[in-house]
């Protein structure tokens, strides 16, 4: 048995290791290319997106990893840089797979001056107690913090900034700095916190808003409520890529935010937007929603043009194309598979797109002949009988089936017997109040009410004496 201190003071005590779960294996889409997917991307978002991909995909294992080499010995990161020789192994060449001490030992020393010529000037700006000064003393020290790697220094020294902050853009600066930190933390209850943080703040700017900063904290509200499975919500805040910007006459100005101005790249891209905002709506979207917020939406629909795919998705299940809708799903699952945010989510977004297209399928018609409707899905009549069944005892459709002739009938309320049992209940219910009423004039009438002891009654008013 092992002990491991906690920060708090606790003392966890593990039984032994409990191992990885397999990493399953992933086959990308035909037109997946690995160099272009990340080059969409910065920082350490990259690095992890190609170490993701490394472990999921043999073909592009190889190509993924010296890809994940090269980005990471152009950064500050050093323990980063042994962590992935470790995943490395034996999987490149000799040249590749031995580490480059002379690089490690030249940028931690560089480092290490950094971090003392950054600890000495914020020593001296809290001498000199200039706030401005020890404001951007902290956040140098954060940035520094965050290049290499140490995430928790990084996010101290950008929250003690707000102590210094003088106005609203200082507040907006601190809380971005944080949300970007806590998003490559995994601690997405502090990106909802300061996004709340920031969006309450807006109103204070003095200068006009800056809609790239409005949908880059949607964007980050977004990811949070991803990562939560609260989906609607996602897609709300990933498909809302208008932002007000103004007043005329009393009526608001709207500003339809390009792809290029969201400039998110440490986290997500403007691709990203569009397919994790097209495929949470599709999964919980009504036919209205998805007309007004999606379909017809023109500032999301700018995002939709860099994927194709998602926009070809997103139309065939508007227009009840299911066959085609299903066969762009199934082509662009891999891809999805292969995304750090949606990966976990994959299985469990396109079962319910699934079942809301079997329910908006059927919802025109009295009765469908299930063959026909197998055919629509792509799938087997037995098999489609299934999800019938789960559908109709979540109560998502109302319908029977009948499994002799295949035909899946809509369940209409029966008008005459749910008008008789309405009657008979109220006959049983006048039938209770008229004998309590006798009930109580026969105890009237014979003397035997209960009169209250004059201690206990209740006051009168004095209108009544």
């Amino acid at each position: 048995m092992a002990t491991m201190d906690l920060d708090d003071g606790l003392i966890l005590e593990t039984h032994g290791v409990t191992p990885p779960a397999p990493v399953e294996e992933v086959t990308p889409s035909p037109n997946f290319d690995l160099e272009t997917y990340v080059s969409s991307y910065t920082g350490s978002t990259k690095a992890t997106r190609l170490r993701f991909i490394a472990e999921r995909v043999p073909a592009l294992q190889q190509d993924a990893l010296r890809m994940l080499l090269q980005e990471v010995k152009s950064g500050q990161n050093v323990q980063l840089y042994k962590d992935v020789l470790e995943v490395v192994g034996g999987k490149l060449g000799p040249a590749e797979s031995v580490c480059d001490q002379a690089w490690v030992d030249k940028v931690q020393e560089q480092s290490d001056k950094a971090l003392e010529k950054l600890e000495v000037d914020l020593c001296q700006h809290k001498l000199n107690s200039i706030k401005e000064k020890v404001r951007m003393g902290h956040n140098d020290l954060g940035h520094h913090f965050h290049l290499v790697g140490n995430l928790n220094e990084a996010l101290k020294c950008f929250v003690r900034t707000r102590d210094y902050g003088t106005n609203a853009k200082h507040l907006e600066e601190m809380c971005l700095n944080v949300i970007r930190v806590a998003i490559e933390m995994g601690n997405y209850s502090h990106v909802v916190n300061y996004v709340n943080k920031a969006e309450q703040n807006v109103p204070a700017l003095e200068a006009p808003v800056d809609p790239a900063v409005v949908v880059k904290l949607r964007a980050a509200s977004g990811l949070a409520h991803l990562d939560a499975g609260k989906y609607k919500l996602a897609a709300l805040k990933f498909c809302a890529m208008k932002v007000e910007v103004g007043k005329e006459n009393s009526q608001a100005i709207y500003k339809n935010v390009h792809p290029d101005e969201l400039g998110f790249s440490e986290a997500l891209s403007a691709q990203d937007v569009a397919i994790y905002g097209g495929i949470c709506a599709l999964a919980t979207f009504d036919r209205t929603e998805l007309a007004a917020k999606v379909v017809e939406d023109t500032a999301f629909k700018q995002f939709l043009e860099l994927v194709p795919e998602m926009r070809e998705l997103i139309a065939d299940f508007y227009g009840s194309r299911y066959s085609s809708c299903l066969a762009h799903m199934a082509t662009i699952k891999g891809d999805l598979q292969l995304d750090i945010y949606m990966a976990p989510h994959v299985t469990k977004l396109y079962g319910m797109i699934r079942s809301r297209a079997l329910v908006q399928y059927f919802t025109p018609f009295a009765s469908v002949r299930m063959p026909l409707m197998a055919e629509a899905f792509s799938t087997t009549v037995p098999a489609l009988q299934k999800e019938l069944s789960d559908l109709i005892m979540k109560k998502e459709i109302k319908a029977r089936i009948d499994a002799h002739n295949q035909i899946l009938h809509v369940r209409t309320a029966d008008q005459e017997a749910s008008t008789f049992e309405k009657a008979l209940a109220t006959g049983v219910e006048y039938e209770r109040q008229t004998g309590a009423l006798l009930l109580r004039l026969e105890l009237i009438r014979n003397d035997l009410s209960i009169k209250v002891p004059r201690a206990h009654a209740p006051p009168r008013d004095r209108d009544d004496d």
